[in-house]
């Protein structure tokens, strides 16, 4: 371990900006949300993202949870914190495509306090698209795969 609580050679993510997104859902930080340390426990940031892209699939017709032959599973999150946030905030999740694969994508998400610039904590999100039967994973759809690609990486178009 190095200094910084870090195993040895890694890094800690580099804090992105809003202009890093191209997508933002806002969400409510709820009384139930705070632990006993007075701050939004870790694992709602992962229901938050699991909220952001799910609504964000819904809302462009790619996905109905009820009846889709198609849904996507979470196979890998993860989260750097750099900032603390507690009830009652209202925050915005920035979503882009991290890395489109034949039957998984990768999600950036980040987790922005109203008015601020850069991310109180952001983190990565994969989904694999499975048959909603066998469970056996099938390439993304071409509509979403469309959607997904228009998503994209805010960053990589500056």
């Amino acid at each position: 371990m190095s200094a910084s609580g870090q195993p040895a050679g890694e890094t800690r993510a580099a804090r992105l900006s809003r202009a890093d997104f191209s997508q933002f859902r806002p969400v409510a930080t709820r009384w139930a949300d705070n632990d006993i340390y007075g701050h939004v426990n870790n694992v709602i940031c992962y229901n938050w993202f699991d909220t952001a892209v799910n609504g964000w699939l819904i809302d462009q017709g790619l996905l109905d949870p009820a009846t889709s032959p198609i849904i996507a599973l979470v196979v890998e999150t993860g989260c750097a914190y750099f900032e603390s946030f507690s009830f009652p905030e209202v925050l915005e999740i920035g979503l882009r495509v991290e890395r489109l694969g034949r039957s998984s994508v990768t999600y950036t998400l980040g987790v922005f306090r109203a008015g601020s610039e850069v991310a109180a904590a952001q983190g990565r999100f994969t989904h694999v698209h499975v048959d909603r039967e066998s469970r056996r994973p099938v390439a993304i759809p071409e509509p979403a795969r469309l959607a997904m690609a228009a998503l994209g990486h805010a960053a990589a178009s500056r």
